[in-house]
């Protein structure tokens, strides 16, 4: 089966906002054997819509369109789907008990624009929406599938994830060709070293595939098999994450889209033991990439924010000739700063950030993105200096990723290397 995808919305074209909802779709469909042919992005406008329908029907068996299913006047695409197809809107009793309950749950007032939201064309399966008001829309005419979904993310999400997807597996059927793919979360190596390290791509693939995906905060390699025989493109799979592991693995934390947040909060918790961060440039970064993570009371003890000299002293117990002789962005200072929290918490580890993150406060010897991490726990206290570049948010960024790579690394018992 092969797709065509169309992103629907102003606030797309002029880039005011991300496009994530196709990388999304597109992900999830091509680990389901589904290929994607085309993806477009068009405006708010009724012809568009229409005109770029034309296009998807005749180009491919399945039609995949987010965005304008809402309450107000720019959602328009339900309109064009009903002339498209020459049907009419009718009121799905489903969906109508389901928006009453949504509105309600949040104390709100029921009104027109709500209930409105209960109109399906009449040809179509309502998609029911268990985090917002409006349904999607599924419509199957001439061997052609159309699934009209809202553009907010975590709606269309639940959407493919819980009945777009199970849906489609069904008409598919058993793949003809079987399609296994594995995604390695790396951190700590640039994209060109860690091809370097890796060696003989060929070699190592076999006729295999493997992408390079970097990010902010490491590099995503993805490993795609194709086979006719399920278990053969498995036991590929695996043969060809192991020759990576041999050679890379330190680096890497984790499978497919966990974050590293997730993988340090699981080994504290699985190793019952309590962490507290002082910062200094990150400016509370870190602490809130620990407690993004659900459950995280159960091993982040407290984070501080001592951005000036003083707060160092005062809290943390840094002496003040260390930070005259050898400065706040110093291993010196990182790492009684690590000392300091984990003191004062009582927590198992302490963890500390400062540095430089720009565009200006560069020193001798201290550049712009100069970063010490220092690290406490009851066998050993040390730091590490790390070098990012010249951007202040990514910088940011950066130390926190390096910080939660230094727990991951200490926890496993992996050296941090020089």
């Amino acid at each position: 089966m092969n797709a065509y995808l169309i992103s629907i919305g102003d606030e797309l074209l002029i880039g005011q906002t991300v496009n994530t909802n196709v990388s999304f779709i597109g992900n999830l469909l091509s680990d389901n054997n589904i290929d994607i042919i085309k993806s477009t992005v068009i405006g708010d406008d009724h012809q568009a819509i229409l005109d770029e329908f034309n296009l998807a029907f005749n180009s491919a068996e399945l039609i995949i369109c987010t965005g304008g299913l809402g309450p107000t006047h720019d959602d328009i695409t339900r309109n064009a789907v009903v002339e498209y197809f020459k049907t009419e809107l009718i009121i799905n009793e489903e969906v109508l008990e389901d928006v009453k309950a949504f509105v309600t749950k949040r104390g709100r007032e029921l009104k027109k624009n709500h209930t409105d939201q209960a109109l399906v064309p009449k040809i179509a399966t309502a998609i029911r929406n268990e985090n917002g008001t409006a349904p999607g829309i599924w419509i199957e005419k001439e061997n052609k599938i159309l699934v009209v979904m809202p553009g907010v993310p975590y709606e269309m999400k639940a959407m493919m994830n819980n009945y777009v997807i199970p849906t489609l597996l069904e008409k598919i059927g058993t793949p003809k060709e079987f399609i296994k793919k594995v995604t390695l979360q790396t951190t700590g190596l640039p994209e060109s070293i860690l091809a370097e390290r890796l060696g003989d791509i060929n070699e190592l693939l076999n006729g295999a595939k493997l992408a390079f995906l970097p990010n902010q905060y490491g590099v995503k390699l993805r490993i795609t098999v194709k086979s006719n025989d399920e278990e053969i493109a498995n036991n590929q799979l695996l043969e060809i994450e192991q020759k990576i592991r041999s050679k890379v693995g330190r680096y890497i934390f984790g499978k497919g889209e966990i974050t590293l947040e997730e993988v340090v909060g699981r080994l504290l918790k699985e190793r019952d033991l309590r962490i507290a961060v002082a910062e200094s440039c990150t400016g509370g970064g870190l602490a809130n990439r620990i407690t993004n993570i659900n459950g995280s009371s159960n091993y982040f003890e407290r984070g501080i924010v001592t951005y000036s000299n003083a707060a160092k002293v005062e809290l943390l117990k840094v002496e003040e000739d260390v930070l005259i002789d050898k400065g706040a962005v110093s291993a010196e200072v990182a790492m009684q700063m690590a000392e300091g929290i984990k003191s004062t918490s009582g927590a198992d580890i302490g963890i500390s950030l400062t540095g430089i993150m720009g565009p200006t406060g560069a020193v001798t010897n201290k550049p712009v993105g100069t970063v010490f991490i220092g690290y406490c726990d009851d066998k050993v206290c040390t730091s590490k200096r790390f070098q990012f570049g010249d951007d202040r948010v990514l910088n940011k960024n950066r130390a926190t990723q390096a910080a939660l790579d230094m727990i991951r690394k200490s926890l496993l018992g992996i050296a941090f290397e020089e």
